[in-house]
């Protein structure tokens, strides 16, 4: 379970990147919420790349095996919500992003190396 989560979070990093996502970060949230295992926030420059990159998200998920539970957002593009179960994907408007600051509001938790996912 944990390396499919691993794998399903390596899909979702490379995908919003392939859409050129900024400032990708992925945080491990197992250990502080019930919600997820990890956490994935990322943002685009206008709401057209914002919804290009959860498009892009959910067509890689897809194509990979995963199931999308469900997305949110995606009529205003400001902030979508990608809800895969054990990974939940945060894509923000560049200018939402900073008002939202989940960053800060999860910083207790770790954050995972992307690096070599990218």
């Amino acid at each position: 379970m944990i390396e499919t989560n691993m794998e399903l979070l390596k899909t979702v990093v490379k995908a919003g990147d392939d859409k050129r996502a900024e400032d990708i970060m992925a945080m491990d949230v197992a250990g502080i919420s019930l919600l997820a295992d990890y956490f994935v926030v990322m943002h685009g420059n206008n709401d057209r790349q914002v919804a290009a990159i959860a498009e892009g998200i959910v067509d890689s998920v897809e194509k990979a095996g995963y199931t999308v539970k469900h997305v949110e957002g995606k009529d205003s593009a400001k902030w979508i919500l990608i809800d895969l179960g054990d990974v939940v994907v945060h894509v923000f408007h560049y200018t939402e992003r900073s008002f939202y600051n989940l960053e800060k509001l999860w910083s207790d938790a770790p954050l995972v190396d992307i690096s070599g996912m990218m």
